[in-house]
């Protein structure tokens, strides 16, 4: 294929710190090689564990630096290189897509190896399609990890969050009625979502109990509280149904499951890829959506960093060119 570079912007960390290191460079862009894709960047995800790869949580290694934060992305396809096959089939210049896992997804223009493009669902926007599976393949662990079935009541913390959102979402999918933990603000959207709205606070077991006298048979927790934890075994019928994504230590004590990276979690590598084809098929069937609550310019991400942890936005944040 013919290639006419072009000069394009990238976010960096040159050191490790807040979101305020972060800084708008400019780039030349290369060419995909072999199996690789180009997408020119409509939306890019906005996630936790940026602000924690940033600050150097998951390593401080320098010689990494500067870190390109961003893993995963929506945008139209812009060039293809030799052999580049996606999960279904051959990609094709200006194919709307999504992408994850990428590295250095905020910028304008994104490499991505083939097998980590997918068909943009057609229903989602692309700021919704860009935050669908790095959050949905954790909330489909999550489901999974605690076993949800059909008729089951399940817990969900956090249930107005990233994961919590999908979460909750699955787990109806599964069969299961939800009880969804959160504030008096989000409440409308985690009833929206399909849940029973649930608010958090001094009297949680007893607002539960209220509306589970049997007790509940999963609990999800996407917050990692003392609260969250101890509500969910003062009434969980079995403790190994509990599954985290934050509170490992506690949680792995009182025999439930610790989900991701860290000491005795389960990274679940191998079911997160493969349920990144069912999240796409699922939300191109509109059965399940990803909430936005904001889209933010690509200059501002340092700001929509900050946001993600001040407001608890109920609902994704996207960055946008």
């Amino acid at each position: 294929m013919r290639w006419n570079g072009h000069m394009s912007r990238q976010v960096i960390a040159p050191r490790y710190g807040d979101p305020g290191v972060l800084e708008v460079r400019e780039r030349e862009v290369a060419p995909p090689g072999a199996g690789r894709v180009l997408i020119r960047m409509r939306a890019a995800g906005v996630n936790p564990a940026d602000t924690k790869q940033i600050a150097g949580l998951f390593g401080d290694d320098p010689a990494k630096l500067p870190l390109r934060p961003g893993s995963e992305i929506a945008g139209v396809v812009a060039a293809v290189g030799e052999g580049a096959v996606g999960s279904d089939g051959p990609i094709e210049v200006g194919q709307e897509v999504v992408a994850y896992r990428v590295v250095g997804g905020w910028a304008d223009d994104v490499l991505a190896k083939a097998e980590n493009v997918f068909p943009k669902p057609g229903p989602a926007s692309f700021a919704a399609a860009a935050n669908l599976l790095l959050a949905g393949t954790t909330a489909a662990h999550l489901v999974d990890a605690a076993s949800v079935r059909d008729g089951d009541v399940v817990v969900v913390h956090g249930a107005s969050g990233g994961v919590g959102t999908l979460a909750l979402q699955l787990a109806r999918i599964a069969g299961a009625r939800v009880l969804g933990t959160t504030s008096d603000r989000n409440a409308d959207l985690v009833r929206r979502l399909g849940a029973e709205p649930v608010r958090y606070g001094d009297g949680l077991v007893d607002r539960l109990r209220e509306l589970a006298p049997g007790g509940i048979d999963a609990a999800l927790d996407c917050v990692g509280t003392d609260e969250a934890v101890a509500a969910s075994l003062a009434l969980l019928h079995d403790p190994g149904r509990l599954a985290t994504i934050v509170a490992f230590e506690p949680v792995l004590a009182a025999g439930g499951k610790a989900l991701g990276t860290g000491p005795g979690a389960d990274p679940g590598t191998a079911f997160r890829n493969a349920a990144r084809a069912r999240l796409i098929a699922l939300a191109e069937d509109g059965r399940i959506e990803v909430p936005i609550a904001a889209t933010v310019p690509l200059a501002q991400a340092a700001e929509a960093l900050r946001a993600l942890a001040r407001d608890h936005p109920g609902g994704k944040l996207a960055l946008v060119p």
